[in-house]
């Protein structure tokens, strides 16, 4: 009988660790990344600490202090704070996440100025239902390449064609302002109504006149999604889809987008076929006039014109004819831009991705541009001087005819306004913060802080206006500070209603040209009186910067 071979011990031990090499290098491999990950993670812990904030209990963090907090609640909480801390610098943790706020001029230049630091923080995310991976969201070459085709189509001369589509809603608004004549209302409601209205025609060249249940629809969309998304951002516990797709919410916001896409679809479809149609004509290409005329400034993404009309000039081409009828002849809308654009060698876009940017312009140009209006007038109403002061201004530039629409050569003119607008923003910014996800440490500027790569930085625009440092006065509303020599005083990153750096807003120019066409109309037609006094405002700090009791005044109609 043959024995059974014994393998000696080295050789059995040997098999078995041959056999099991694949497991033993799973296992030290996760060992090295738990390794790997605590001690990130205790990095992570231990420089976020080093920033002065609340205590914090365990698992939660600094959740617990939204618990049963309003949106006024909460902002003031956060004001609280801040006046209590008195400094620049702060942080909260949500579980284990990391939020770091910064007010600090200096600080917000390295954080917004430097081009690593490109990427929208997480919570963005929220939009994306919507508008896709627009310019708001998108990051990286697309983000580069998509804002480097956008920008001219805010060029000054195209902005300039819209001077009539501007005079039109305004004069609406002031229709409505005058049925509500000797009675309490809310602006705020008719002003976000005009600005959806002007943006439908200008974004994507839909009118009510000729679109009346499509545009109506969109229009109401557009506002009850913005409704949507300002809920999500204050009830944190309704920003994980996997909690908010199971909510009445998420069935409302399907039927709402459908009829945004539905709608901006369609008028992909139509202006491509118009846009084949001039090619074919040989009409020239305003988008290429616009390219050629400017230059891109890559570090700061901005559009820079080689003619500077908003500044330099006192007179415009267009003023050399009949400005509306010329501009009602070249106007295209933006949609328009784009799809000349995508056209161009290099710049193809796909419709999803055009949707994705007109999406986007409506987003941001609607709330922010009705809360900013809403917020002047608001002030005029209670800085009586103030408001006299820009009436006088308004009778000096339309002295041949008080109530003839506004040309691109008076707004040019309106020296006092702009600074009345630029005041608004400073002390009430429409956008009240910027959210920003660092990927690499940060040290900051203001002290021995260092930012670990990961971390969410908060720039609050609201509490940076205000910072002593540079206002004097800053809780008291004075247009003078923003005559040219104390602007020339502070830090170019002191004021940043826009955002500032290589993300700010693309459609400033546009912002502030419709501002100034429906704040000269509104100021020109009547007397306002608000009902609130600035100490009784109570602001929601959301994603956009409201009050919580409306925007109430009363007007009257000026003889």
């Amino acid at each position: 009988m043959s024995q059974p071979v014994v393998q000696p011990l080295e050789t059995e031990t040997s098999s078995i660790l041959t056999s099991n090499i694949p497991l033993i290098l799973i296992g030290i491999i996760s060992v090295l990344l738990g390794y790997q990950y605590w001690f990130k993670n205790q990095r992570y812990v231990q420089m976020g600490n080093k920033f002065p904030g609340p205590a914090t209990l365990p698992f939660i963090g600094n959740a617990h202090l939204a618990f049963g907090k309003s949106a006024h609640g909460l902002f003031e909480l956060a004001m609280a704070y801040y006046k209590e801390l008195q400094i620049d610098v702060g942080r909260i943790w949500l579980g284990p996440r990391l939020i770091i706020g910064v007010a600090n001029a200096d600080d917000i230049e390295i954080i917004l100025g430097n081009s690593v630091h490109l990427e929208k923080s997480p919570d963005y995310g929220l939009f994306e239902p919507w508008l896709g991976d627009g310019l708001l969201i998108s990051k990286g070459e697309k983000w580069r390449s998509h804002r480097k085709m956008i920008a001219p189509t805010f060029h000054t001369s195209i902005l300039k064609s819209f001077m009539p589509v501007f005079n039109r809603n305004a004069t609406a608004l002031v229709e409505t302002f005058r049925k509500e004549q000797g009675k309490v209302f809310d602006c705020h409601d008719y002003l976000s109504s005009t600005t959806v209205d002007t943006l439908l025609e200008t974004a994507m060249g839909v009118t009510k006149e000729h679109d009346s249940k499509a545009g109506f629809d969109y229009a109401m969309a557009v506002m009850r999604m913005c409704n949507i998304l300002h809920l999500r951002h204050m009830k944190f516990w309704l920003r994980p889809d996997t909690i908010f797709n199971f909510t009445k919410l998420s069935n409302i916001q399907v039927n709402l987008l459908k009829v945004i896409h539905d709608l901006t679809n369609g008028t992909i479809k139509r202006k491509k076929a118009n846009y084949f149609e001039r090619e074919k004509s040989g009409e020239k290409s305003l988008y290429e006039q616009a390219v050629k005329t400017s230059q891109f400034d890559e570090k700061q993404g901005n559009l820079i014109e080689t003619r500077d009309l908003m500044s330099n000039l006192l007179r415009d081409d267009l003023d050399e004819n009949e400005e509306n009828d010329v501009g009602e002849k070249k106007r295209l809308a933006f949609l328009d831009y784009l799809i000349e654009a995508s056209q161009t060698k290099g710049n193809a876009l796909s419709d999803k991705e055009i949707n994705e940017e007109v999406n986007t312009i409506m987003f941001e140009g609607h709330d922010t541009t009705a809360a900013a209006s809403s917020f002047v007038i608001s002030l005029l109403g209670i800085h009586q001087d103030v408001q006299e002061r820009a009436f006088n201004e308004l009778k000096e530039i339309f002295s041949d005819n008080l109530h003839r629409p506004v040309t691109f050569n008076d707004t040019l003119h309106m020296k006092y306004l702009e600074r009345v607008i630029l005041e608004s923003l400073r002390m009430y910014p429409p956008v009240p913060m910027i959210a920003r996800k660092v990927n690499e440490d940060v040290k900051l500027a203001s002290g021995d802080y260092t930012i670990p790569a990961g971390t969410t930085v908060i720039v609050s625009q609201y509490i940076l206006h205000r910072n002593e440092k540079y206002y004097k006065n800053p809780t008291v509303f004075d247009p003078d500070n923003f005559l040219p020599e104390k602007c020339q005083e502070r830090p170019y990153y002191a004021f940043i209603p826009f955002s500032a750096g290589p993300r700010s807003c693309v459609g400033r120019k546009y912002a502030m040209l419709k501002l100034k066409v429906l704040l000269a109309d509104v100021i020109r037609k009547f007397h306002i009186e608000s009902v609130d006094k600035e100490t009784d405002f109570r602001l929601q700090g959301d994603i956009i910067l409201k009050r919580e009791e409306g925007f109430r005044v009363k007007v009257t109609e000026r003889a």
